[in-house]
């Protein structure tokens, strides 16, 4: 991975969050990303409704897909996006898949494959997660995710789960 990008990267940011009016929050978050001077929205997909990954004694999440440009490396992105995530509130704890304000993560990267302690992409568990290729699909039906196939194909190999559009057209 390069420490310096000196050109437009594609990058689609997976938002969650299920705490705290979550629908105000992701569009909090949104407004927030694209406010950055070296980040420009390409995309922004509709808001999904689905259940909770892990412990189910938590409230249904709300869920989307941003596509931007950025000059911004991969690690100043994930630290601009956990800082937005600590400005609205969320807590980490050791805890996987708990309840949150907030959850910001960069999906994929330009058709960089990233294996760091603090960033793995395409994000982990990408392939398998209803509430993030339906999104995804929705924005980018004709993308190709590094090592992982093209989008359609992965969709077909994905149900629904429970997950259900919300908008159509969420704005800011």
């Amino acid at each position: 991975m390069n420490s310096f990008a000196s050109s437009l990267i594609d990058v689609f940011i997976g938002l969650g969050s299920n705490l705290a009016m979550p629908t105000s929050q992701i569009l909090s978050a949104r407004d927030a990303i694209i406010a950055h001077n070296d980040i420009s929205e390409c995309a922004f997909s509709s808001l999904y409704h689905s259940s909770p990954m892990g412990p189910q004694d938590q409230p249904d999440y709300v869920n989307a897909v941003l596509c931007a440009q950025t000059h911004l490396t991969a690690l100043q992105l994930l630290q601009f996006l956990q800082d937005i995530e600590h400005a609205q509130g969320r807590i980490r704890k050791e805890q996987r898949w708990g309840a949150r304000t907030l959850d910001l993560d960069i999906l994929l990267y330009g058709n960089e494959t990233i294996d760091l302690p603090e960033l793995i992409v395409p994000h982990l568990g990408i392939t398998e997660r209803a509430f993030v290729l339906y999104p995804l699909n929705e924005i980018a039906p004709n993308i190709n995710i590094p090592s992982k196939g093209h989008i359609a194909e992965l969709i077909k190999r994905c149900p629904l789960a429970g997950l259900k559009k919300l908008s159509t057209h969420a704005s800011s």
